[in-house]
């Protein structure tokens, strides 16, 4: 089994289900005493936060660089950053480390491709929405078409995210909010929706959404598995 390395913290309320995930996962294939080799550098959240709000993008990538370059120190042998917002520089992670990045947005666009489904919806921060990293990824490297919430619903999107999720709050009145944006996306015309932030799977689930759901944080867990376990 390789040693996976979990870039944490943002928000750790999310770090927390990788953590579970990926050792409920290896128990699955291994058996019930077996448990995920697995280095975590969790940073805090509220630096990151005050990077991205004013737009400090470079001194972002530093950041993520210096953390990213922690975890291989640890002995990682691959590097998973628990976030979508801070793949924005995944590449200049990658150059700057000796392990591989396993991204979440190709876990994520794997599974929709699998499923036959070529339009989707995205839920995420303002960045992952309307920034071109998430989405020209899933456009450029994997032909999905990308649809994404009108602007008041994307203010709405990442207020919930800010100011609730990653402070573990769930208020009842926001799945219904997130409802009708997901409801707003399949009329039209998305057959999928991904949640493109890793906190968002604590609001909503399946029984929110006629069409499904894409839980990024559950399927970049999965594919870290996949890749621990593989030859």
């Amino acid at each position: 089994m390789k040693t996976i390395g979990l870039l944490g913290g943002m928000s750790w309320e999310s770090s927390l289900e990788y953590y579970r995930l990926i050792n409920q996962g290896v128990k699955a294939r291994l058996g019930a005493l077996h448990s995920a080799r697995i280095v975590l550098v969790s940073v805090d959240f509220a630096e990151v936060e005050a990077m991205q709000s004013a737009g400090r993008w470079d001194d972002a990538t530093r950041f993520m660089i210096a953390a990213a370059r922690q975890v291989e120190r640890g002995g990682a042998d691959c590097l998973v950053i628990c976030t979508n917002t801070m793949h924005r520089m995944a590449a200049e992670v990658q150059d700057s480390i000796g392990i591989p990045l396993l991204h979440i947005a190709d876990a994520t666009a794997f599974a929709v491709r699998v499923a036959g489904i070529e339009r989707v919806g995205l839920l995420g921060t303002r960045f992952t929405m309307e920034q071109d990293f998430y989405r020209g990824r899933l456009q450029g490297l994997h032909g999905l078409q990308v649809l994404i919430p009108d602007q008041e619903a994307r203010q709405m999107v990442n207020r919930v995210i800010y100011e609730e999720l990653v402070q573990g709050r769930i208020v009842p009145a926001s799945r219904e909010a997130y409802r009708a944006v997901i409801a707003d996306l399949v009329r039209a015309g998305a057959g999928g929706i991904i949640l493109g932030c890793t906190e968002i799977g604590l609001l909503v689930g399946a029984g929110d959404s006629p069409v499904p759901l894409y839980d990024t944080t559950v399927l970049h867990a999965a594919a870290a598995v996949d890749w621990a376990l593989s030859d």
